[in-house]
């Protein structure tokens, strides 16, 4: 869900200009997952410049008190959305932890790293949602650590159904900055992409598992 459309489109422009975002549906990339896709998105690369990072630092922390008031601690998902959790908790003055894929194999074996205690108040950061499976195994290690999850922020979301699917199921709240409706409404605008190539985007996301070009 966006919260503001405005956030929407800066940030979609933002993402754009340092390439964090790249658009190529004649030359697709390979996911992890094996997908086909016309569209890359590495939001790591905000931090590598300080006007932005910084953009989205205040964004992610005007909505999260808009939103849910403030929580007792802000919690990162590892490892993409550690560096911008750490500037919105320490914008917002408060603890910060950041949640592992999986626990550790050694010393305490922990998957919450910092100091949370039972019975808190989280929002978690998040850097990018596609099917938004990673993102809720890091809300459910939250709450077996007991933690009140309040509810979740990322900066981009592919707006997948099956995301959107699995966050109702899983009781989760989630507000973007930015989306793939608004990025490529901005996309042919700025002339990034011709509108040819705007239709062949909306095509891989009804199917991207089975897209090709």
């Amino acid at each position: 869900m966006i919260f503001n459309k405005e956030t929407a489109e800066k940030t979609a422009e933002l993402l754009l200009q340092i390439n964090a975002i790249k658009l190529n549906p004649s030359n697709p990339f390979k996911w992890a997952s094996g997908w086909n896709s016309p569209i890359y998105c590495d939001n790591r690369l905000t931090l590598s410049f300080p006007a932005i990072r910084n953009y989205i630092r205040d964004e992610f922390s005007k909505q999260i008190e808009e939103i849910y008031g403030k929580p007792d601690v802000i919690a990162g998902v590892a490892t993409g959305a550690i560096g911008i959790g750490i500037l919105v908790a320490e914008e917002l003055g408060l603890p910060f932890v950041y949640v592992r894929p999986e626990p550790k194999k050694h010393g305490r074996q922990n998957q919450v790293e910092g100091f949370l205690q039972k019975g808190q108040n989280v929002v978690v950061v998040e850097d990018l949602i596609s099917t938004g499976n990673s993102s809720l195994l890091a809300v459910e290690a939250l709450k077996e650590a007991g933690a009140n999850v309040k509810g979740m922020l990322a900066i981009f979301s592919y707006g997948f159904d099956v995301a959107e699917e699995n966050f109702k199921n899983a009781n989760v709240n989630l507000n973007t900055l930015s989306n793939y409706e608004h990025l490529l409404e901005l996309a042919v605008e700025k002339q990034y992409i011709t509108e040819e190539e705007q239709k062949t985007l909306q095509e891989w996301r009804k199917s991207p598992s089975t897209w090709s070009v």
